[in-house]
């Protein structure tokens, strides 16, 4: 079994990550929102510099792809021309935030995403773990819970603002003035009590939260499912297959309206009231291809061992709808680190079986299985998987 490269740390605009198809672009939207203006010149860029070819990450961003190291320096200077760079990649990297995409204009998220971002950026001094981040889920019912992040500015059951550590049950009382400077401190406390990676495990490996982190109790959690392509209380939520869209449809989507960015790998057209007449784009919630999750696999991803979205597109019709596969091109599990129903994780002559778990669990169906087998048994692939002849 080969064992990927973990390389322990995100790309952004200004330190791309090379995958198999050239660079990778990451930009951050300010507030996880762009302006048609931006939207626009971002397809524009990615189509001129770029392969046309646009990803929507787990932490609200937009890859640009196939950048060549002769196209990288243009491209830079068309993004901060666009507003869209940080000034250094240390900078960039701190201001690591995910916004709950429902804000309002008039409840307060917007300025504290702002104030947030200004002062991670500002604050030279903190010195963060390369994929350690920050969620603003400040709506009446949060919608971050599994999403990525290490420390969250919420409301508790009263509707207060709260600020705790990921995974814990209680935080710190906070106002829209003190919010900032107190999820500041808890990420300082991070540093200083030897926390090296994530939040979770640091708490997990013992170490004690400050008293103030465990005065006020979170809202509970709430079985709610992922958000799906429909009408939202911001405007009209798209999807992609594979959170992948072409610069084409993302110039087009920019004739439209202001695009704010999910971490569900969609976009919400804000202010719209229904589907746009667009080609490429989900809009309705019972799309198969909104069951499959893959990774780009060969030949996007230098990690990966195998294709995998031909793969997962060709299955994705037998997936039953209370279900999810993902196709991972190796144990990294980059496009969904979390469980799903049924995982395939791409070995060098097959996939291994995951039933339950994630890419980086020991496939339990030892036999690796082909493509040919895969596609030749869909049905039992989904309900009976130990079934499936080997």
């Amino acid at each position: 079994m080969s064992t990927p490269l973990v390389k322990g740390w995100c790309p952004g605009a200004l330190r791309p990550m090379l995958s198999g198809d050239g660079l990778l672009v990451r930009v951050r939207p300010p507030i996880g929102q762009l302006t048609q203006a931006q939207a626009d010149g971002l397809a524009r860029l990615a189509a001129q510099y770029g392969n046309g070819q646009i990803d929507l990450s787990a932490r609200a961003n937009i890859q640009i792809r196939g950048v060549t190291d002769q196209t990288y320096a243009p491209l830079v200077t068309g993004l901060a021309s666009l507003g869209l760079i940080d000034a250094t990649p240390e900078a960039e990297a701190r201001r690591n935030i995910v916004v709950t995409p429902f804000w309002q204009s008039s409840d307060g998220t917007a300025e504290l995403a702002e104030r947030l971002g200004s002062a991670l950026r500002d604050d030279r001094t903190l010195a963060l773990p390369g994929k350690f981040g920050f969620a603003i889920d400040t709506g009446a019912t949060p919608v971050l819970r599994d999403v990525s992040a290490d420390i969250r500015i919420e409301r508790d059951a009263t509707g207060a603002l709260l600020c705790r550590a990921d995974s814990a049950a209680s935080g710190a009382r906070v106002t829209s003035d003190t919010a900032v400077d107190t999820a500041l401190s808890l990420a300082r406390w991070f540093i200083s009590s030897g926390g090296r990676k994530r939040m979770a495990v640091h708490l997990a490996d013992g170490a004690t939260l400050p008293s103030a982190f465990t005065a006020i109790e979170a809202a509970p959690m709430t079985d709610m499912s992922p958000p799906v392509p429909g009408q939202s209380t911001a405007g009209f939520m798209i999807g992609f297959a594979f959170g992948q869209l072409q610069a084409r449809t993302l110039s087009a989507l920019a004739d439209i309206a202001p695009l704010r960015v999910t971490p569900w790998r969609m976009l919400v057209l804000e202010g719209q009231t229904g589907a746009p007449d667009i080609k490429g784009i989900i809009t309705h919630a019972d799309d198969p291809m909104l069951r499959v999750i893959a990774c780009p696999g060969l030949p996007g991803c230098t990690q990966a061992l195998q294709p995998t979205r031909p793969l997962a597109r060709a299955l994705a019709p037998h997936v039953p709808v209370d279900k999810m596969l993902h196709v991972s091109g190796c144990a990294k599990g980059c496009a969904q680190p979390g469980p799903t129903s049924l995982t395939l994780v791409a070995q060098a002559h097959g996939f291994g079986l995951v039933r339950d778990g994630n890419a980086a669990f020991p496939p339990p169906h030892p036999p690796l299985l082909t493509v040919e087998q895969l596609l030749a048994n869909p049905g039992t692939l989904m309900e009976n998987p130990n079934a499936l002849p080997v």
